[in-house]
């Protein structure tokens, strides 16, 4: 590659890091890791000297305890996808998406955090939008679709578009600040991913982010959709 050609490449895009939430949802965090433990029987570590080192202990424990080789009990599920939405750690929470995914499904995961994103509180949306960004398939899966050419099923494409559509509107009319920070970087604004009568939201999610108070909201969208 020479000077020019080396020139005329861009540069990176830089995504500023999701915020820390606005409200504090810790304490039900901690009560959803207890829930898990309890469904695992597992023994929850002792009361933290300090907090971030018992946290960290507490997610090794969960780490190996749900190894894809572990046989999770039915009723881990929904404890699972409930810690993952009140994970407030946007990387963490795959911890909790992935095991659920791998034992459970992709269908299935992926439901569950629609009817959040449809039916939760907003700190239950925001969480549900957070973890969606992990509830894909697997590299392993991937791999053995590309290999069979075996297209997405039915319900999933379903799925797929109902999650669309209810971010789009959510975002649209849910003024809270984290629904909006964690449906944005997932949202998808092209009036080709949705049917005509939903391509005005379209238009109007961008003027609001564009215009929106948030410095966070406006950086995000304007490397989303340009100028």
């Amino acid at each position: 590659m020479d000077r020019n050609e080396a020139a005329a490449v861009e540069p990176p895009q830089v995504f500023k890091p999701l915020p820390d939430r606005t409200t504090d949802g810790q304490r039900s965090f901690y009560d959803c890791l207890a829930e898990v433990f309890q469904v695992l029987g597992l023994e929850l570590p002792p009361a933290p000297a300090d907090q971030r080192g018992w946290e960290d202990r507490t997610r090794a424990v969960l780490r190996k305890a749900c190894a894809p080789a572990a046989n999770l009990p039915e009723q881990s599920f929904a404890a699972l996808l409930k810690t993952a939405v009140h994970d407030p750690d946007p990387s963490f929470n795959r911890q909790f998406i992935e095991p659920a995914r791998d034992r459970f499904g992709l269908l299935r995961v992926r439901t569950a955090l629609l009817e959040y994103l449809q039916l939760g509180t907003n700190a239950q949306r925001a969480g549900a939008a957070r973890a969606w960004y992990w509830a894909r398939f697997s590299t392993k899966q991937f791999s053995e679709q590309q290999e069979t050419g075996q297209p997405e099923s039915g319900d999933s494409q379903t799925v797929l578009t109902e999650w669309n559509e209810t971010a789009l509107r959510e975002f649209v009319t849910n003024e809270d600040l984290d629904v909006r920070r964690c449906i944005l970087p997932g949202l998808r604004l092209n009036r080709s991913a949705y049917p005509p009568d939903l391509h005005p939201l379209v238009t109007t999610a961008i003027s609001i982010a564009r215009s929106h108070p948030d410095d966070y909201i406006r950086h995000r969208i304007e490397h989303q959709v340009g100028s």
